[in-house]
């Protein structure tokens, strides 16, 4: 068994032990405060600075060929804003309901095809690190095997191309379109859209207008790619590159086949080393003169072990009806720490062994009074296996102590690679610890970390997506919303954030989203937008047959339903208060989720949280709910 799997890894730990590993995270964590948010962040998709940066590196290589001014639809009975899996999964469960056909869909994204961030990320090395027989969604309605159990990005956005083909979207989509706001049209019942249209071959630009009925946002957890405004950035004269705009045409290769001959005799700067980076940084090192590595908070990085999926196995694997749910929620009862456990753990990985993660996504023990306690020791012992691993893995002691986590594991996303750390013992590859310093800014020629400058040809920024943990649907998704009586979404989530199962607001009617606030939320996004999906579509298909034939509906919850529905949500955000204390991330807002706040602020953040007690209870919920039959909550009116 490989040395990174075997059990012999497992770590005891005593008080003495105990009490050290704690004084080190404070001691990490503070030195991370002291420097945060002395750089600010920029949003690549709104700044005019960074314009060259954001643009879209596939225009040229999706086939599409409209202008701006081509034919487009003026009206839709459904518009989805989002062509990844989310926004694929709304259409086709709504299809499955029969309460719309195909051509009653619009699907709009900014992006030049399908795949959401499939279609944007195409860095070398890209993977899903999720399981593919978990992750890929409609897997049993596609009859498609995955090549291998953990997806490489060009066969995920494949995947979409192909689930958009099958149902007949393909010939649904407005690419290049870009959703700029929505205004609830009382007199016609449905939402007037705005976006601005630009086009693949000439450049050019155009506003349209699009009347539907219903409006689901579908597009994703993240707002965009984001940089550090780095002082001086713009004077440097190598080549920038930010990793969720890879830009092949400067470093050689393609996502395809990244072998990036245009690296050679090149010092390659990376700044960032979370999973992006994890990924990136073997194929990087293995075409660069020389890497150097900037990493400020290293990641807990443990094994993948990639491997193809053979034909015997995936015969065992699908041979049941209903197979795929069922291997999602075994996974989730591991992750989300479910007692009992399953009698077998069906995806077996390193996922399935970090019970901890539920300290973030919710479980059904979290609200226990000695949960926290018990579930940190089990933490305490992994993180310290992925300390030991490092060091079994990287042959230079002190690089080896650079690169451990010194934090909880739930407080940075964990990552997965079998061969991330080995790439440190390489003679191209040097890492720059920025744990009590900090990159100052940009010359001409390369990187300033205090008074030192890293002299680079090429930068590459791996630094992550703006993720709008308090913001409202309409604020993530870079839209105004105003409902009924020109309200402001924006303004109902700062001062009173409220909705139905997390799907649906009072005051926006016909406006359905996958939460991310409110709901039941895992560590295979997969499994909750599909069962959000699922849900949207009962809702939607049994309005309408309950108004008949070409009629219309106007749905949205009632403000007592969703008072409700918050209270249940308040109930349980005690369940999430084991990211407090974690080291700055985007999980706890960079660290101002310990920020000091009066009632009114901690009861917002209460009624912002997801369901405490994990996906399965509040999948529960949900299908309790439908099997009602009624629609309890919801004001529905027919016209």
């Amino acid at each position: 068994m490989p040395v990174n799997q075997s059990p012999s890894n497992a770590v005891k730990l005593n008080p003495d032990s105990l009490a050290q590993i704690e004084h080190r995270y404070k001691s990490e964590r503070s030195q991370r405060l002291q420097h945060r948010g002395r750089i600010p962040s920029v949003d690549l998709l709104t700044s005019e600075r960074f314009s060259t940066l954001a643009h879209d590196p596939w225009a040229n290589n999706s086939g599409e060929s409209n202008s701006a001014s081509s034919p487009h639809p003026t009206s839709t009975r459904v518009l989805i804003v989002g062509a990844g899996f989310g926004g694929l999964l709304f259409a086709v469960r709504l299809l499955e309901s029969q309460a719309y056909a195909a051509r009653d869909i619009t699907i709009m994204d900014t992006a030049g095809g399908f795949g959401g961030t499939w279609y944007w990320n195409r860095y070398p090395g890209i993977m899903c690190d999720v399981e593919s027989y978990i992750y890929m969604p409609l897997l049993e309605e596609t009859g498609y095997v995955p090549a291998m159990k953990y997806a490489s990005g060009t066969e995920l956005r494949r995947y979409a191309e192909a689930i958009a083909e099958k149902w007949g979207l393909a010939r649904c989509a407005l690419f290049r379109t870009t959703l700029r706001s929505l205004q609830w049209d009382e007199g016609d019942r449905g939402w007037i859209a705005r976006a601005v249209r630009e086009g693949a071959q000439d450049g050019l630009s155009s506003n349209i207008t699009l009347n539907a009925d219903m409006v689901v946002l579908a597009s994703g957890p993240f707002s965009g790619p984001q940089i550090p405004d780095f002082p001086g950035i713009e004077r440097y004269r190598g080549d920038l590159i930010h990793a969720s705009r890879w830009d092949y045409g400067t470093t050689g290769g393609s996502a395809e086949s990244p072998a990036m001959h245009k690296l050679k005799g090149k010092t390659v700067g990376v700044i960032g080393t979370g999973a992006t980076a994890v990924q990136a940084i073997p194929h990087l090192a293995a075409w660069a003169k020389e890497l150097i590595v900037f990493q400020r908070t290293p990641s807990a990085v443990d094994w993948r072990h990639n491997q193809r999926t053979d034909a015997e196995s995936w015969k065992q694997i699908s041979a049941k009806p209903g197979w795929q749910r069922r291997r999602m929620e075994n996974f989730n009862s591991f992750t989300c720490n479910e007692n009992p456990l399953p009698a077998e753990d069906l995806v077996g990985d390193a996922w399935t062994t970090m019970p901890s993660f539920s300290v973030l996504v919710g479980g059904p023990g979290n609200l226990e009074k000695d949960y926290l306690r018990r579930v940190s020791m089990t933490d305490h012992e992994r993180q310290a296996r992925i300390r030991n691993r490092v060091s079994q893995l990287v042959s230079n002691s002190e690089t080896a102590d650079l690169l451990q986590p010194w934090y909880r594991g739930w407080c940075k996303r964990p990552c997965f690679h079998d061969d991330y750390l080995p790439t440190f013992n390489r003679e191209n590859v040097q890492l720059v610890d920025l744990r009590d310093r900090e990159i100052t800014g940009f010359t001409a020629h390369g990187v300033l970390v205090e008074q030192r400058q890293y002299a680079v040809d090429v930068a590459i920024l791996s630094t992550g997506q703006t993720y709008c943990g308090a913001a409202s649907p309409a604020e993530k998704a870079k839209i105004s919303v105003r409902g009924r009586g020109g309200k402001s979404m924006a303004q109902k989530w700062a001062t009173n954030p409220a909705t139905l199962h997390g799907v649906v607001s009072a005051d926006f009617p016909n406006l359905w989203y996958p939460g991310p606030h409110q709901i039941g939320v895992c560590a295979n996004q997969m499994y909750v937008l599909d069962q959000l999906s699922r849900h949207v579509a009962y809702i939607i298909s049994t309005a309408l047959r309950q108004a008949g034939p070409g009629s219309k509906v106007v749905i949205e919850p009632t403000e007592e339903a969703e008072g409700r529905w918050a209270e249940e949500i308040v109930r349980r955000a005690g369940a999430m208060a084991g990211v407090a204390g974690c080291t700055p991330g985007y999980y706890n807002n960079d660290g101002e989720i310990d920020r000091p706040k009066d009632m009114e602020e901690l009861m917002r953040a209460a009624r912002l949280a997801p369901w405490g007690e994990g996906i399965a209870g509040y999948v529960n919920v949900l299908e309790e709910w439908r099997a009602g039959n009624d629609l309890e909550g919801l004001d529905i009116q027919y016209y």
